[in-house]
């Protein structure tokens, strides 16, 4: 078997091992309860762990045992997934590239959000009129907030804990508008509410909350914007080893068809 053979059959077996972590931390990603909400961008990263495995099974194979057709699926396979990881990558980087419109909260250590602070294409397909209706449905239906009341069994705790971007937003009135705290989900009305309309829009009723508050869905997309970000950095190692593998698997199906028009010729069979 030649050089390039072997180290291509040596990398797609590493590719092979490091794929299942990677389909792993697809499965938590999906399990998140943000992305339990957004369809779209649930399972790409499980999907693209999965074409890994498989494309490094098939790359395995034909470089072990000097298969040239097993080698050319392989690399049109690569191809094909290489690609996908750029436009998932482009996807990624294009969507959480913003800094967030965090702003802190005072006197507490979770901060609240704006949705002027995340960039336009992730608002339109998640939090636009078409979209959120499912996306609040399935949230007020998730263990988002219940489960604060079970964490939490004074003010003191509460305030001095820094919940997730998503419970700040979906799960409480606006800092500002007021409210007092009785409990992680319910909050007794002001004397005289600001005019902001999620100060309005808040209510104790456990399915409705803060879910229809502009600042549930910033909460939502800077969720999304934190868990995208360190899928971003596995990607783009994913997406350097690819390239390197697809090369070296370029010289080894080469090679396999040198030798296999060399055994050809030696047999008389050209």
């Amino acid at each position: 078997m030649a050089v390039s053979n072997s180290i291509t059959a040596i990398l797609n077996f590493i590719i092979f091992l490091s794929s299942i972590p990677v389909i792993a931390a697809g499965i938590w990603l999906a399990s998140k309860p943000d992305n339990e909400c957004i369809q779209l961008l649930r399972w790409p990263v499980v999907v693209l762990g999965g074409l890994l495995l498989i494309g490094s099974l098939v790359g395995f194979i034909g470089a072990y045992c000097n298969r040239p057709g097993l080698l050319a699926v392989y690399l049109f396979f690569m191809a094909v997934l290489i690609i996908l990881l750029l436009i998932v990558l482009i996807i990624a980087f294009t969507a959480t590239r913003h800094n967030g419109g965090s702003h802190p909260v005072a006197g507490t250590r979770f901060q609240e959000y704006r949705l002027d602070g995340y960039s336009s294409w992730l608002r339109h397909h998640v939090t636009s009129s078409g979209s959120w209706p499912s996306v609040r449905t399935c949230l007020a239906v998730s263990d988002v907030c219940r489960k604060l009341n079970r964490e939490f069994s004074s003010t003191e705790q509460y305030f001095a804990t820094d919940i997730s971007p998503l419970q700040s937003g979906c799960c409480k009135p606006p800092a500002a508008c007021g409210y007092k705290y009785e409990n992680p989900t319910t909050w007794e009305n002001p004397e005289n509410p600001r005019a902001d309309p999620d100060c309005l829009l808040w209510s104790n009723e456990r399915s409705k909350l803060c879910y229809d508050c502009d600042g549930c869905k910033a909460g939502l997309l800077e969720n999304l914007r934190q868990e995208w970000r360190k899928a971003n950095g596995v990607l783009v190692v994913a997406v350097v080893v690819l390239i390197f593998v697809y090369l070296v698997a370029c010289a080894a199906y080469k090679n396999a068809q040198i030798q296999n028009i060399s055994v050809r010729y030696k047999h008389g069979w050209i």
